[in-house]
C-alpha cells in the first residue's frame, strides 16, 4: 500500500512517537484541582475522543463535564488547564520512544511526501521534532491543532501538498473518520492505540490494520 502511495499523512500519537499514555496523565494532572472525580470524566472523555485537539477538550470540560460533577473543587480556567498540560507533555515528548526505523521507513518511500496532521498543538510539534531531530523526515510539513485535521487537509490538498494515491496512517477513531470524509487509504497502527474497537473493525476489513510502522519494511 505504502509503495504506490504518493503522500503519506501521519499522526503524531501512538503513531510516530509512544505519547498517548503521558497525554492521558497530563489530563489528569492539569484537572486533577477540581477533584478525582471531574479529573477522571476528563480521561475518560479524553481517551474516547482520540485525536481530538486540548483546546476543544478542556472547553467541553469546562462547560458540560464539570456541571456534571457535584462538589467539584475550584480549580484553573482555560488559560490554566492548557499551562498545566502543556508544560506537563512537553518534557515527555523530549523523552518518549520514537517509532524504529524511522529512517529506513523514510528511505523505503522515499518517492513519497511525508506530512504530519496532529491534534497536539502545531508549534509544539514543532519545536520538539526539531529538536528529535525526526523533522527532516516531513518534507510535506508538521502540522496541528488549533486548526483541524480536516481543516488541514482540505488546506494542503488545495494547495496540491497531498497528492493522490495518499494514505493516512493514525490510530483513533477520530483518524479513521478524517481519511473516510477526505478519500483517503487509512492504516489503523494499532501498538500504541487506546482506540479499543480499532483492531475489531480492522479485523472485519474495514481497514488495514499493523502493529507498529516497521512492519511496512517486512512487507
Amino acid at each position: 500500500m505504502l509503495g504506490n502511495a504518493r503522500t503519506l499523512i501521519f499522526d503524531c500519537d501512538g503513531v510516530v512517537l509512544d505519547s498517548n499514555r503521558l497525554k492521558t496523565e497530563a489530563f489528569y494532572t492539569a484537572a486533577r484541582p477540581y477533584g478525582d472525580a471531574a479529573a477522571r470524566a476528563l480521561v475518560e472523555y479524553h481517551v474516547s475522543n482520540g485525536g481530538v485537539s486540548r483546546y476543544i477538550k478542556f472547553a467541553h470540560f469546562l462547560k458540560y463535564i464539570l456541571p456534571e460533577c457535584p462538589g467539584a473543587e475550584t480549580g484553573p480556567d482555560l488559560e490554566g488547564l492548557l499551562s498545566v498540560y502543556s508544560d506537563t507533555v512537553r518534557t515527555g515528548l523530549m523523552t518518549c520512544p520514537v517509532a524504529d526505523r524511522l529512517e529506513e521507513l523514510r528511505a523505503a518511500t522515499q518517492k513519497a511526501c511525508w506530512m504530519m496532521v496532529s491534534g497536539g498543538d502545531q508549534s509544539e510539534l514543532r519545536e520538539v521534532f526539531a529538536a528529535r531531530n525526526i523533522d527532516g523526515y516531513f518534507d510535506g510539513g508538521i502540522f496541528g491543532s488549533p486548526e483541524t485535521k480536516n481543516e488541514i487537509i482540505a488546506r494542503e490538498t488545495e494547495a496540491g501538498t497531498i497528492r493522490r494515491p495518499a494514505v493516512f496512517l493514525g490510530d483513533s477513531r477520530l483518524d479513521y473518520e478524517v481519511a473516510r470524509w477526505a478519500e483517503l487509504d487509512f492504516v489503523f497502527v494499532e501498538g500504541w492505540s487506546e482506540w479499543q474497537e480499532g483492531a475489531r473493525m480492522a479485523s472485519e476489513g474495514r481497514f488495514a490494520m499493523v502493529r507498529t510502522l516497521p512492519e511496512f519494511l517486512e512487507v
